[in-house]
């Protein structure tokens, strides 16, 4: 027999005024609603306003199909856009959060649903695969 703790009438009333409870409020915040053990990867607010696109990002929602996208609402939509387009590019839904009560330094998070405790989620720089060129003669010689 399971016997289930009833709500005392405070604890209805909270909810009611504040809302339901939920896990880890503070980490939901600083991640645009979701935990960070279910991120895949996350930009800061400065690297979504660069110009260029992550390929990082693009691997990722290449990589994950059912992961979901999270966009940081304070950020203006033209540096937002190119995200949004990337992610309707591979079917994946998205959200645009935007939580004017709490300030968080966050610009992006992919995600799934489920954790997946992936050890590093913040990208700390573009790479782009450059294709190997030789030096020539000359700039051997002089080590250019």
């Amino acid at each position: 027999m399971i016997c289930l703790k009833k709500p005392t009438v405070d604890e209805v009333l909270q909810q009611g005024i504040h809302g339901p409870l939920e896990t880890k409020p503070e980490e939901r915040r600083k991640f645009l609603g979701t935990l960070r053990e279910r991120i895949i990867v996350a930009l800061k607010k400065s690297q979504v306003r660069e110009k260029d696109i992550y390929p990082q990002i693009e691997q990722s929602m290449k990589k994950n199909k059912t992961a979901r996208l999270f966009l940081n609402g304070s950020l203006r939509y033209g540096d937002l856009s190119k995200y949004v387009k990337l992610a309707t590019k591979y079917k994946l839904d998205y959200t645009i959060v935007t939580n004017k009560e709490h300030e968080t330094d966050i610009g992006l998070v992919l995600a799934m649903d489920q954790a997946i405790d992936q050890p590093e989620i913040y990208i700390t720089r573009k790479y782009w695969e450059q294709p190997k060129t030789k030096k020539s003669l000359f700039a051997r010689i002089f080590k250019r």
